[in-house]
This record gives structure tokens, sequence and C-alpha cells, in this order.
């Protein structure tokens, strides 16, 4: 064990995109669990874009000059909680610190299955894949064959969605992603049939020569021009799943996208967001999915780890900017 804790905080609010300047880190005695409580030394922690929304003050965001909250997988290094037992591996949400203080309550046990990495809880079998699979399966209620075109699909939650879309009997899948690089990784790799770089032209022209013969669903990271690009694309009964807005994270004073809304009625089109939050009674349920894929190779991890927890601050701040593919996890030295 370390000898001293560690915090994450934020110090000041961002005005446009964050900075490391905007971060401090915080050294402190390590603490010692109360009786009820046990103390976690984290392993691994997930950087995620919903940071971005909860450093700017609103309701439930971050507060200033306090430790953060985030998903964090550790170990129970002392325990005055029966429930918990010295050793164990839990999944918490008391991240962005080398060491936790959690009640029972607060920590998720992790099943372990054979050939399964611990990080694939951060991932595909963690907020990400349940976000994913929430998407599909329960909000575009995703039917087989149905064409799909993801957003910011080289991301944690495009990649995933772009594999499960894929084990779940999708047609044809098209991405978006930020550089040719993971275009080609899109294609490649994850499976999909077709991607283009946002950055190369009008989301419009590119999406209709990728998907000529339209979509059925849409899964929105992004929003802005892509999402407008989308509504246009859509066949009859299509559907819109919400996931993010990152395109105005960082810009909240860009222009809203303009579409035709007449075709929202006129193709009975739905859209829906929602919040994974909402669906952790379906967490088993994303095993019994994902795991025998992972055990047997049909499901492959795409992952960004980051070594170091002095390099957590940066690993955000990379991922904003889209430096990662697929999940970027923070892992520590150890």
């Amino acid at each position: 064990m370390t000898e001293h804790a560690i915090t994450v905080q934020q110090t000041a609010r961002p005005h446009g995109f964050p900075t490391a300047e905007q971060f401090t880190f915080v050294e402190s005695t390590i603490p010692d669990p109360a009786v009820g409580t046990a103390l976690v030394e984290n392993l691994y922690w997930s950087v995620d874009p919903y940071h971005r929304q909860m450093m700017d003050g609103a309701p439930g965001g971050f507060a200033l000059n306090a430790p953060l909250e985030g998903r964090a997988l550790g170990r129970v290094v002392a325990s005055r909680a029966p429930e918990l037992t010295e050793g164990e591996i839990v999944f918490h949400r008391q991240g962005w610190r080398t060491h936790s203080v959690v009640r029972p309550e607060e920590i998720r046990k992790l099943p372990r299955f054979a050939g399964v990495p611990l990080t694939a809880y951060l991932s595909v079998l963690g907020g990400t894949g349940l976000t994913a699979y929430v998407g599909l399966t329960r909000i575009a209620r995703l039917r087989e064959g149905d064409d799909l075109f993801v957003s910011a699909a080289a991301g944690g939650v495009g990649v995933a969605t772009g594999r499960f879309a894929r084990l779940l009997g999708a047609g044809r899948l098209v991405g978006s992603a930020g550089s040719a690089a993971k275009v080609d990784h899109l294609t490649r790799e994850v499976g999909y049939d077709a991607a283009f770089d946002y950055h190369d032209g009008p989301a419009a022209e590119m999406l209709a020569k990728a998907a000529p013969d339209g979509i059925d669903v849409f899964v929105d990271n992004v929003g802005g021009e892509q999402l407008a690009a989308a509504v246009g694309a859509l066949r009859e009964f299509g559907r819109i799943v919400r996931i993010g807005t990152i395109s105005r994270y960082n810009t909240p004073d860009a222009p809203s996208p303009h579409f035709n809304y007449s075709d929202i009625v006129e193709k009975s089109l739905r859209m829906e967001g929602f919040l994974v939050r909402n669906y952790g009674e379906l967490q088993d349920q994303l095993y019994e999915f994902a795991v025998p894929h992972l055990q047997s190779g049909r499901l492959a991890l795409d992952q960004t780890v980051v070594d170091g927890f002095e390099h957590i601050v940066d690993a955000f701040l990379g991922m904003l900017r889209g430096e990662n593919t697929g999940k970027i996890i923070v892992r520590d030295h150890a």
C-alpha cells in the first residue's frame, strides 16, 4: 500500500475546454475505516465524457475543492464491515482518488469469469457496455437486420455499440470518428461496414454516401450536425437513441442543429434519451449476454490504458480531445 492517500479535486470552473490547471492533486493520510465501512485501495479508474458536464457546477455536479467521483475498481485492504472481505475486488463510484472508504451499499461485488480481465468491468461489462446494451435493446429495440449509424463510433460506447449490434444481428453498420486511423480501426477491427471522418465534409453528404439506402437506428453520442444528418437519413419508423452531446460539452454556445422537423412526423420517428444509472437492474443481463462472447473471442476489448494515477487528468483531457480508441482506463503502476 502507498504511504499517502491522494485525491483529485477541481479548483475552477472551465470556460470552454478544460485545462490541467483546473485540477489539483491533494495528499493526505490514508483514512481509517469507521465501523460499518471498508478501506479500498484503488487499482483502475474510468474517465468518462459525463465528467465534463459535471465540471460546470450544475446540481449534482462536481463541487470545487472536494474529491471528485468516478467509476473505479479496488481491493479491500481493511474492513470493519462483515459484508466486505479483505482482499476482495469491488466496483464503486468514489474514484479519482487512490483510496476510498466505502459502505457495503456503495459497492458492487464482481463475479469472476474465466479469461475475463478486470478492466472489462470498466468497459464492456461496466457502465460503458451497459450504456450500449440499454441503448440497443431497450431504447432502439433493435431488430435483426436493422441498419445503424453510430456517432463517435470509436469511443468507448461507440465501439461497444458496434460490437454488440453485430452480435445482435444488425444489418449495415456505419460509424463516424475523428481521424483516418479511427475510421480504419472501425472497419478493419470492430466490424463496421463503413465509416467516415466527420472533419472531411458535411455530415449529411458523408452519411448519404456511407448509407445510400438510409438507416433504421441512430445511436447518438455527439448531437449537432450529425444528429441533423441522421434525421434526414432515417427511414420510416426510425429510432434515435440519445446518449450524449459531446459536440457541445466544450462549446455550449454553438448553434443547435437545423433539420426538417416535419421529418419527425412524416416518417414517424422516435427520439429517446436515457441515463444508464436508471438501468442498473440489467447488469446481470449484460453479463449473460457479453461474457460468453468475451470468453469465445467473438467480443474484443477495445481499450486505451494509461499507466499511473498521476496521469488521470491527462487521460481525461485526452479522452475529450479524442486521443483514445475504445474505452480509456487508468491503471495503477502496481
